[in-house]
């Protein structure tokens, strides 16, 4: 899923979204709940008549974000109590009203409201955390089901880096009616082994006839990675993000357009891929944009990216169908470079 924060994704139309192949996309409940608030978007309709998207669309919780500061927030049993980023009001998320802020914002799929505690974290916070977790999931499945909205509200499995936490997450979240079930509290600083550890512990414990999301992941070698530990579902910031500072996802691995050695390259920056980017410009345009800050640079960086996502999805697709996911895997990372492929920041969800 590309991520569309305040209901768009970055530097692109929903036309150019659309002709990518992408069918949905990811909205944020904390920013889209602070501007133009949530009350508004259900006025206009939902969120899909407000932003004029007409494929399908999943909201998080706005946990993640909550979280993340730090100093403005209180955490109770009830809920949340944070400041305001935009204009220092004060708010309170509960798992009630998180859920009815999602109902307004109507969304086809929608997520619990978890606690996505800091790496690293203590076992003793991690264990209280995610036992927070489990009641707050248990009432927003209450909230939800006494709304009948029809949307799906995926539960979210919590435990840090601790084995025996992710293993009774994965146990408590799955005795619970939830259509989907999503991994969190990944790429949220820990290094990329330790991420895939996790991955790799939690999803053999997770039921096989629901949808697996794990949210916030990530570079094209997470994603190949945990397709092959089970994940159906992913949403990430890194195309989109990248794109904008001049980096761009090729099939020889991940490259800075705006270094020198691109000044004169009258090619297209991946040869081999046939985006219209790649067909029409040259790596020299592409840079050239970027070293003088045209907007153009970050829209074509961009749907670059995005096209590359897409592509290897299809592909990742078409070798699960073929039995030869696997092959596809190994021959992928061997063209990209793993090492390459992971330079730079992580990719965490939502921002």
């Amino acid at each position: 899923m590309p991520v569309g924060t305040r209901g768009t994704v970055k530097a692109m139309t929903w036309e150019e979204v659309t002709e990518l192949g992408f069918r949905i996309v990811l909205g944020n409940t904390f920013h889209l709940y602070l501007r133009p608030g949530s009350g508004r978007v259900a006025r206009a309709g939902g969120l899909h008549r407000f932003t004029g998207w007409d494929g399908a669309m999943l909201t998080d919780s706005g946990g993640y974000q909550v979280f993340s500061l730090k100093d403005l927030r209180r955490i109770t049993e009830n809920g949340v109590t944070f400041r305001s980023p935009v204009d220092g009001s004060y708010h309170d998320f509960t798992p009630e009203s998180v859920m009815r802020v999602q109902h307004e914002l109507g969304a086809d799929i929608i997520m619990a409201f978890d606690e996505c505690p800091p790496y690293p974290s203590t076992h003793e916070y991690a264990r209280d955390s995610m036992e927070r977790t489990h009641r707050w999931a248990e009432r927003c499945l209450e909230a939800h089901e006494a709304a009948r909205t029809g949307q799906l509200l995926f539960g979210i499995v919590q435990g840090s880096t601790y084995e025996d936490l992710r293993a009774a997450s994965a146990r408590a979240v799955s005795a619970l009616p939830f259509p989907g079930i999503a991994v969190g509290g990944v790429s949220v600083g820990e290094p990329p082994p330790e991420m895939r550890r996790v991955v790799d512990i939690t999803l053999p414990l997770l039921p096989i006839d629901r949808p697996r999301y794990l949210m916030g992941v990530g570079t094209p070698a997470d994603i190949l990675d945990a397709v092959a530990a089970g994940v159906d579902m992913f949403d990430c910031v890194l195309p989109t993000r990248l794109g904008r500072n001049g980096t761009l996802y090729t099939s020889r691995g991940r490259v800075n357009i705006q270094n020198a050695r691109w000044a004169e390259d009258w090619g297209p920056v991946d040869p081999d891929c046939p985006c219209g980017v790649c067909r029409r410009h040259s790596a020299a345009y592409l840079r050239h944009l970027h070293q003088t800050d045209e907007i153009l640079g970050s829209r074509l960086a961009t749907y670059h990216n995005l096209a590359f996502y897409a592509r290897l999805m299809e592909r990742v697709r078409q070798a699960i169908d073929a039995g030869t996911f696997l092959a596809f895997r190994e021959a992928s990372l061997a063209s990209w470079g793993r090492a390459a492929s992971e330079e730079g920041p992580a990719g965490e969800s939502h921002a």
